[in-house]
């Protein structure tokens, strides 16, 4: 086991699965040589040549289409997204191609494709550089979404994704990437998120898509939570005192429904968390679930905290993004109903 932060573990998946697999490629832009913006890819064209990890022009459509027919015919392409914001000129490829391919061709192609993206907000990066689009995505038949929170999930989820014979979109929290970054309008940032390194195995390891993981077990209240919002979740639970169960969904489809129904059907009450925008937002599905299939066993209405309905802003973005406050308020309303 080594101390690696999500970076590090991510470079360490694809190294892994470079080394162990001939057909993955890594392509994306400045991947190459320059090791991606966040430095994922750092070494990884040194170590494994320029025809497996190389350069793509800035074209994000043109990208997953070729990654798309490279997955047809037996390759497994990684594609790197720079941000999750520019991902949109991508989305009729990925929505009607990477998606359909297995079921419009009755199984004779399937498209064994990764997308990765930093994602969500905490690096002061504005409107083009912080959205969080994972609600598109999760609506998509075809598509799978995962958004790890540390580094050993990240690693062995991204290898994971890489080995799927389905398209897979792996949103990774760039506030996550190395450690915290910037702070609350009342207090840093680091009171919350005080380990982003954590015990990583060098080699190979999975981790199986479609299973939460409880981080923290409770049974006053449950918190369904990814990404970045597990450590404000487990953050919040601590403050308020409340003997909260703390779910973090790692993959957000395939979902793990039968995790969060054993959890609400055991304490009652359910807060679901995103840093996404509230209408429309992934919480909303899950709000419907736990109604659909906990509702006899519901003390208390269903809450939720996400960002506000606004573009992402900059100069104010610790009073959009949710916190420790506004999560422990909401943790005391529930107890309170």
């Amino acid at each position: 086991m080594t101390s690696m932060n999500m970076v590090q573990a991510l470079n360490s998946a694809l190294d892994v699965m470079l080394e162990r697999d001939a057909n993955v490629l890594v392509f994306g832009e400045d991947v190459g040589f320059f090791g991606g913006v966040f430095r994922v890819t750092e070494g990884l064209q040194q170590r494994h040549g320029e025809q497996r990890v190389f350069d793509a022009p800035i074209a994000e459509g043109g990208q997953i289409a070729v990654a798309i027919g490279m997955g047809a015919y037996g390759l497994r392409p990684v594609v790197e997204c720079q941000f999750a914001d520019y991902i949109y000129p991508a989305f009729d490829q990925l929505v009607s191609a990477a998606a359909r391919l297995r079921y419009r061709s009755a199984g004779e192609f399937n498209a064994p494709l990764t997308v990765r993206s930093p994602y969500g907000g905490g690096i002061f990066g504005g409107q083009t550089h912080s959205q969080s689009p994972e609600g598109l995505f999760t609506h998509v038949c075809g598509l799978k979404t995962i958004i790890p929170s540390n580094p050993y999930d990240a690693k062995g989820l991204l290898i994971s994704a890489i080995e799927d014979d389905d398209p897979v979109l792996f949103f990774e929290p760039k506030r996550l990437y190395t450690g915290p970054f910037g702070g609350h309008h009342d207090r840093p940032l680091e009171t919350w998120a005080k380990h982003p390194a954590g015990e990583v195995p060098a080699g190979y390891y999975t981790v199986p898509l479609g299973q939460a993981s409880i981080t923290r077990s409770g049974g006053d209240l449950t918190i369904l939570a990814y990404g970045t919002m597990v450590h404000v979740a487990l953050t919040a639970a601590a403050e308020t005192g409340v003997d909260a169960e703390v779910i973090d969904l790692r993959t957000l489809w395939p979902l793990d429904t039968d995790a969060i129904i054993a959890s609400v059907g055991k304490t009652g009450r359910c807060l679901i968390i995103h840093e996404a925008t509230r209408t429309g937002g992934y919480g909303a599905e899950l709000s419907a679930l736990v109604q659909e299939r906990c509702f006899y066993h519901l003390e208390a209405p269903i809450e939720r905290v996400a960002g506000w309905d606004t573009p992402y802003p900059c100069e104010f973005e610790w009073d959009y993004f949710p916190g420790p406050l506004r999560v422990g308020d909401a943790i005391r309303r529930l107890m309170a109903a």
